[in-house]
């Protein structure tokens, strides 16, 4: 029988002040940083990593952590994430569960299970405790199934597994981290203009390149394009490269 799960009032004042104070911080993608940092003073962790990610094609689309360079970031190392992912029970489980739950490493591994998958040797060696929401992508829908997501996972070392209570907490901040989210989307299609770059990379998808002939036009990394059309597609207010061209080009679109 699970024990009870006691959240205190001030508890909620706490997190309802985290989720709804005016940030003047933001990133290119992702939460306020400032919002994250309170968060992990609620839920004490060692590696705080909030993704955005496309689990249908395995590829990360852009991502926060904390401390700042705390994941291991590039090619390679996202090619090992992807090539344990599917047989990682928890990493895997929004794609065939509860998108809508908040999951423990613990509910799927022992510790010594843990120690012994791919995922653990390959990835998260030293990290013992895994504490995990998911979010839909823009625009998708809350039903499992691989494809874009958003995920907010707090880690720990060796020592006590994250409590029932800082599962309790991370569920009723559920809602709110979405809408702040959602919102944070909003701020930024709202006052971020393109840049050159982005200017440069939208004439090339006009042009018809794939993002590999893009990546060699531009000098830079297959990852780096995909994080480019993820802030091109936020800052347009779209999903898909032809939305981004039609929306950067209309009068050229309407000729076609």
């Amino acid at each position: 029988m699970v024990a009870p799960v006691t959240v205190s009032e001030k508890d909620l004042r706490t997190l309802l002040g985290i989720v709804s104070d005016e940030r003047a911080d933001l990133d290119e993608a992702g939460l306020p940083p400032s919002l994250l940092s309170d968060l992990t003073v609620q839920i004490r962790c060692d590696v705080l990593t909030f993704t955005g990610q496309d689990t249908r094609r395995l590829e990360f689309v852009w991502g926060q952590d904390l401390p700042v360079g705390a994941a291991e970031e590039g090619d390679e190392a996202e090619q090992v994430f992807w090539a344990a992912y599917k047989d990682c029970d928890h990493c895997a489980y929004p794609d065939r569960g509860d998108l809508r739950s908040v999951t423990k490493t613990s509910d799927f591994y022992s510790v010594r299970q843990w120690h012994n998958t791919r995922m653990y040797a390959d990835v998260f060696r030293g990290l013992d405790h895994t504490l995990m929401l998911c979010l839909p992508g823009p625009g998708t829908d809350a039903k499992p199934g691989p494809g874009p997501d958003v995920r907010l996972c707090l880690q720990r070392g060796p020592g006590p597994d994250f409590s029932e209570r800082d599962r309790a907490l991370l569920q009723l901040l559920r809602p709110h981290l979405h809408r702040a989210y959602l919102d944070a989307e909003r701020r930024r299609r709202g006052t971020a203009p393109l840049t050159p770059r982005h200017r440069e990379l939208l004439d090339l998808l006009a042009a018809g390149y794939t993002n590999a002939q893009i990546a060699r036009r531009l000098g830079i990394s297959a990852g780096t394009v995909r994080i480019h059309l993820q802030n091109i597609y936020t800052r347009l207010g779209v999903s898909s490269r032809t939305a981004a061209v039609t929306q950067a080009f209309p009068v050229a679109s309407r000729s076609d």
